[in-house]
């Protein structure tokens, strides 16, 4: 069985990150991990479990009170695991050990951090390892300034550590209580934390083609669609945020300063982060479905986050655009973009779709009018995106919308593309060459 699984990488991602929930699950439905010293029940344990594992940041409990340091300590690792990917950390794992790592397993975590070739492929798992610590780590240092003041020395490291891990793998979980609502007027935290959401979500690749690299035009095509797509969707966010909010009640007893840190924290948490500054529940229904929008498209491939990526948005952007104009092929920086990629992009935004809507109309059943329909579809594409911020329905769903969101959370972070892959891997069917047929679209 595991032989067979090493041959089929997709699956074996998929499974991973599988075995990695269900421990967690256990673990947290201990009843040392809840403050009261009462289990918080399997299907709570597992929801919680699958948030921080697949770094959404969705909660059914408040995650400052529900959980002792015993809880919090097994969130905090299952969203670094997550983040980083299972496959880096069975590595790292293997490393110490001085175990070596074979071909299969060189094969796995390939797929798993979307690399090119596995040659080179433990100099990866290395760099990701140390480049990702060394953020957190500047970024806890930098949170320290502001949290230490706030609560004490013991008290505002761990707040920093915990706050840093949390927004560089995308997974929005706070200790505060609020997220950051205490500190929507606070330059620093704002930026520290947006700065960890931003570098976590743009993928180790690209960092490696900067430090390689260091100029914009000399960087690969991936590396120039993620920086690009991502600042237009950054500006696009800010810009929407404030002009919505501006007066509304989410923003209007801000001072400018405060409005315009909200609008663009806004923007960068909603595509796949979770933290929010300001209250969600106050926002306006146009700023809403920007959220879902940014929620829906996400972060970048062999990233700490989720969403159907911004390459995936950015080549249909750039194909619809090249249809128009009435191009045979899309082009993309004076490139031309393979047909198997422009495949492979329609394969996950049909898949992306078909899954929120469908998800959506069976949640809508399940709750029969108890909540709102965009309150619905927000929580639904914030768990798919993995993203964690909500509307604040998730504690009243019933265990059946529960479950749902579980596996759209898992869904999220392995790929539904990936899952169907690693599934039919064994049912290919040869390919046959049939005459071409004409249909009128349009």
């Amino acid at each position: 069985m595991f032989r067979k699984l090493e041959k089929n990488p997709p699956l074996f991602v998929c499974l991973s990150f599988f075995a990695l929930i269900l421990l967690g699950a256990i673990l947290l439905n201990l009843p040392i991990a809840s403050a009261d010293g009462n289990s918080i029940g399997f299907l709570n344990a597992l929801f919680t479990s699958t948030s921080a594992s697949c770094v959404t940041g969705l909660i059914v409990a408040n995650t400052a009170t529900q959980w002792t340091v015993f809880g919090k300590i097994i969130i905090i690792t299952l969203i670094q695991i997550g983040g980083l990917g299972t496959m880096v950390f069975l590595s790292l794992i293997a490393m110490v050990l001085n175990r070596r790592i074979g071909i299969s397993e060189r094969r796995i975590i390939k797929e798993q951090t979307s690399a090119d070739t596995s040659k080179g492929i433990v100099k990866l798992v290395i760099y990701i390892i140390k480049f990702s610590l060394t953020v957190e780590l500047v970024g806890a240092i930098l949170l320290a300034t502001k949290f230490i003041p706030d609560f004490g020395l013991k008290k505002g490291i761990l707040f920093s550590l915990f706050h840093a891990v949390s927004a560089f793998c995308n997974a929005g979980f706070d200790i505060i209580g609020n997220s950051l609502v205490d500190y929507v007027d606070d330059i620093t935290v704002n930026l520290v934390i947006a700065l960890l959401i931003i570098i976590g979500g743009l993928g180790f690749t690209v960092f490696i083609d900067i430090y390689r690299k260091k100029k914009f035009k000399n960087l690969t095509l991936h590396s120039k669609v993620v920086i690009s797509i991502s600042a237009i969707l950054l500006l696009v966010g800010t810009f929407a945020y404030f002009l919505i909010e501006n007066n509304s009640g989410s923003m209007e007893s801000l001072t400018l300063k405060g409005k315009i840190l909200s609008s663009f924290f806004m923007s960068v948490s909603a595509r796949t982060a979770g933290f929010n500054s300001i209250d969600i529940g106050k926002m306006q229904e146009s700023s809403v479905i920007v959220t879902i929008i940014l929620m829906f498209i996400g972060a970048s491939p062999a990233s700490t986050g989720g969403g159907i990526k911004t390459t995936t948005f950015g080549i249909l952007l750039f194909s619809t655009i090249s249809v128009l104009r009435g191009n045979d092929e899309t082009e993309i920086f004076h490139k031309t973009i393979s047909r198997d990629a422009l495949l492979k992009s329609l394969c996950i935004f049909s898949l992306g779709s078909a899954i929120v809507v469908f998800a959506s109309l069976w949640i809508t059943i399940i709750e029969s009018g108890k909540f709102l329909y965009l309150d619905i579809l927000y929580e639904i594409v914030s768990a798919f995106g993995t993203v964690g911020v909500s509307r604040g329905i998730t504690s009243n769903l019933s265990p059946m919308a529960k479950l749902i969101l579980i596996i759209l959370m898992y869904l999220g972070r392995v790929g539904a593309a990936t899952l169907g892959v690693g599934i039919l891997d064994n049912h290919r069917k040869k390919h046959t060459k049939y005459s071409e047929g004409k249909i009128i679209v349009g």
